[in-house]
C-alpha cells in the first residue's frame, strides 16, 4: 500500500479547520513524512487558506517533512487515490451549542463537556451521524482499502456508526484527551524521582474503557510501579487539589485542580486517564450539580463564550499565516495522528492509544462495542492491545454509556427519534422528571431542525 518513493495520499476531511488543523499541520512538519494532503471543508475558502498555510511550513528551517497541501471542491474528489482518511468536523454552529450546551441548565442540568454525553452529546451524535453515513459510504466506494482516523467527536458513535455502514473499513479513532493525566503523571514522578524532561512516552500504562471514560490500571516508570506513588499524593491532595498553576481553572476550562481524578481513584483504585472535565460528563451528577459544585471540585465549564472567543483568535491569525508575517511552529506534541500516520506508512512502529471495534480486548464489555485501549501500530497495521476486564464498579459506570451509545446509533440507523429518546433519558445526567425531560428534548431538537430532515 505505502512506498518510500510515492506520496502518500492523505484525504482530510473538515481541512479547514483553524484547531485541529494547525496541530496537525505542525506535528507532520516535524516528520520525514513524503505525502500529498487534499482539503475538503464545507467552507471552501478556510480550506484555501490552509493550503496556503500548510504549504508555507516547507519553508520553515526544521521542517523535515515534504508534504503539498490542495484545497479541493468535493469530498469525492478529495477522497479519490487516498490512503489515509482524516475525519474532523464539528457539524452545525458555535450558535446552535448555545443550545446544546446551556439550556439544559433551565432544567437544572449541568455538562462540562457536552460532546459526548449528556443532553448536547445526544444531540450531538443525532447532528453527526447522518453526514458519517455518507462520509462512510463515499470511503467504501472510492477509497476502500485506505486508513480511516477519525478525530470527530462523538467518538464512539461515529466510530461505530462507520462499521455499521462498512464493517471491513479499516478504522481508528484517535484522541489526545490522555494528555493531562499524563502530563500529571510526568510532573509527579519529576518531582518523586529528581528528573527532569520526563516525556509522556516515559510513561507505560494499561488502557481500559471507553472515549471520554478510560482508565489506567496500571502505570510503570523507569521499572517503578506508579500506582502506590499516585495513592500518596490522592491521599495528600483530595482536599484541596495539586496544580501545577494555582487557581488556572478559574480562567481556563482545559485545567483542573486534578480533585476528581484523586476521588474516583480513592473509590475505584484506579487511575481516570482523561480530563477532571472530560471525567465529570460520565458520571452521575456527583461533580455537576450546580455551578457551586463545579467550583468546589476546581474544574470549570467549557462554555460556548469561550468557545467564539478561541475561534475569533484563530481567524485573526489567517491572515498573518497566510502572508508569512507569523508561521506555525514545527512540532508541538499536543496529538498522536501524525506519529500514526507515520507507523501505517511503515516508518516504525508505535503503541498508542486507539478507540475501536472491541473484539475482546476488554474482555467484560459487549464484542462490537467502541472501547478505548492501547494498540500497535505499524505498516498497514492497527493491533489492538489486550487490556483485560474493568473492576466491577468502573464496569457499572460504563455499560450504561455503551447501551446508550448502542441505542443512538440504531436511532440513526431507523431514523427513529423516538429510540433516541430513550439514550437521553438514560443518561447518567439526566436528573429531569419524565415530563422536564420530553420538553428538553423537543426543545433541543427543535433549536437543530434544519439537521433532522435526515429523520423525517
Amino acid at each position: 500500500m505505502f512506498n518510500k518513493d510515492k506520496r502518500t495520499n492523505i484525504a482530510y476531511i473538515g481541512g479547514g479547520s483553524v484547531n485541529f488543523g494547525w496541530k496537525l499541520f505542525s506535528e507532520l512538519a516535524a516528520e520525514e513524512i513524503y505525502a500529498t494532503v487534499q482539503l475538503y471543508d464545507v467552507d471552501k475558502q478556510l480550506s484555501l487558506s490552509n493550503e496556503v498555510i500548510g504549504n508555507k511550513l516547507r519553508e520553515h528551517p526544521d521542517c523535515k517533512s515534504d508534504i503539498i497541501y490542495l484545497a479541493v471542491d468535493t469530498p469525492e474528489e478529495a477522497l479519490k487515490n487516498a490512503d489515509i482518511v482524516i475525519l474532523s468536523f464539528t457539524q452545525g454552529s458555535l450558535e446552535e451549542a448555545v443550545t446544546e450546551m446551556h439550556l439544559p441548565e433551565t432544567y437544572g442540568i449541568y455538562q462540562s463537556v457536552g460532546e459526548q454525553t449528556g443532553p448536547s452529546g445526544v444531540i450531538k451524535a443525532l447532528k453527526t451521524l447522518p453526514i458519517y453515513i455518507k462520509y462512510t459510504e463515499l470511503i467504501k466506494n472510492i477509497c476502500p482499502d485506505a486508513w480511516v482516523i477519525n478525530l470527530t467527536n462523538p467518538m464512539s458513535v461515529c466510530v461505530q456508526m462507520m462499521y455499521e455502514i462498512f464493517p471491513e473499513i479499516k478504522l481508528f479513532g484517535s484522541t489526545n484527551e490522555l494528555y493531562p493525566t499524563l502530563d500529571l503523571l510526568v510532573n509527579i514522578c519529576e518531582k518523586e524521582f529528581g528528573v527532569k524532561n520526563i516525556r509522556r512516552r516515559d510513561i507505560k500504562y494499561n488502557l481500559i474503557g471507553i472515549s471520554g471514560f478510560s482508565w489506567f490500571d496500571e502505570i510503570i516508570y523507569d521499572g517503578n510501579d506508579i500506582m502506590p506513588v499516585f495513592r500518596k499524593y490522592a491521599e495528600k491532595y483530595c482536599a484541596n487539589g495539586y496544580e501545577t498553576k494555582p487557581n488556572e481553572f478559574k480562567l481556563n476550562p482545559y485545567a483542573s485542580a486534578n480533585k476528581i481524578k484523586f476521588d474516583l481513584f480513592l473509590r475505584y483504585g484506579c487511575v481516570p486517564a482523561v480530563s477532571d472535565r472530560i471525567a465529570a460528563d460520565f458520571c452521575p451528577a456527583w461533580y455537576l450539580k450546580s455551578p457551586k459544585t463545579i467550583s468546589s471540585w476546581k474544574f470549570s465549564q467549557t462554555t460556548v463564550n469561550y468557545l467564539k472567543k478561541l475561534r475569533l483568535d484563530k481567524i485573526s491569525r489567517i491572515k498573518p499565516l497566510m502572508n508569512g508575517d507569523e508561521m506555525l511552529r514545527v512540532g508541538g506534541g499536543t496529538t498522536d495522528c501524525a506519529l500514526q500516520i507515520r507507523a501505517l506508512m511503515g516508518l516504525g512502529n508505535l503503541i498508542t492509544n486507539v478507540c475501536t471495534r472491541n473484539n475482546g480486548q476488554v474482555e467484560n464489555l459487549p464484542t462490537g462495542s467502541i472501547v478505548h485501549t492501547n494498540a500497535l501500530i505499524s505498516k498497514n497495521s492497527v493491533k489492538p492491545v489486550a487490556a483485560g476486564k474493568l473492576s466491577d464498579e468502573i464496569y457499572g459506570l460504563t455499560i450504561r454509556h455503551v447501551i446508550n451509545q448502542k441505542t443512538i446509533v440504531k436511532a440513526v440507523m431507523e431514523r427513529d427519534l423516538d429510540i433516541a429518546f430513550n439514550a437521553f433519558l438514560n443518561d447518567p445526567l439526566m436528573s429531569a422528571d419524565l415530563t422536564e425531560a420530553t420538553e428538553l428534548y423537543k426543545e433541543m431538537l427543535s433549536a437543530v431542525r434544519t439537521h433532522l430532515l435526515y429523520y423525517c
